[in-house]
């Protein structure tokens, strides 16, 4: 069920005495499940309401608020900032979830193969590529705030970026 339009206010307020939003993202990129569920209740409701009124539709808005909170949990360790940017960062997550939503023309299916292929080629990535393009593709991150996170000179990420994708474009090939 679809959770109501004034849960997340409520569930505010019923969290007010515990972590902030930067704490629990903290706490979920270190693999905190509490944390994960904590931040979940708080925004569940919000990321919905909004997937929804893009989408305008249940299911697809389901779907969505689902996809955001999975990347959410998968990539928290890797691209959360640590800047007490926690919110938006969530609904940056969600604006990217929403957006492949609303624009899906392929089945679930080759959804998540691509996905999957995607994933597994970036994971075959050296580290030091593998950071940075983490940083920039699904934290949203512009270069010189990598140089920043990774304590490099922005020359030094520009040529990690570009070899990491040179090699996914190798690996993946034409995905058309």
């Amino acid at each position: 069920m679809a959770p109501g339009a004034d849960e997340p206010e409520l569930q505010r307020d019923l969290d007010a005495g515990e972590d902030s939003d930067a704490e629990l993202l903290r706490r979920v990129a270190a693999g905190d499940l509490d944390a994960f569920e904590c931040l979940h209740r708080r925004y569940v409701g919000s990321v919905y309401g909004l997937a929804l009124g893009r989408l305008g539709d249940r299911g697809g808005a389901e779907h969505a608020t689902r996809r955001t909170f999975e990347e959410v949990w998968r990539v928290a360790a890797a691209t959360a900032p640590d800047d007490g940017a926690a919110a938006r960062w969530l609904f940056s997550v969600a604006a990217s979830a929403i957006g492949e939503q609303a624009g899906e023309s392929r089945s679930d299916a080759e959804d998540g193969w691509l996905t999957f292929r995607v994933h597994a080629a970036v994971a075959g990535l050296p580290e030091a590529e593998r950071a940075a393009l983490e940083l920039a593709y699904w934290g949203g991150r512009s270069r010189g705030e990598i140089a920043d996170a990774l304590g490099l000179p922005p020359a030094t990420v520009e040529t990690r970026l570009r070899s990491g994708m040179a090699r996914l474009t190798v690996r993946l090939g034409e995905l058309r």
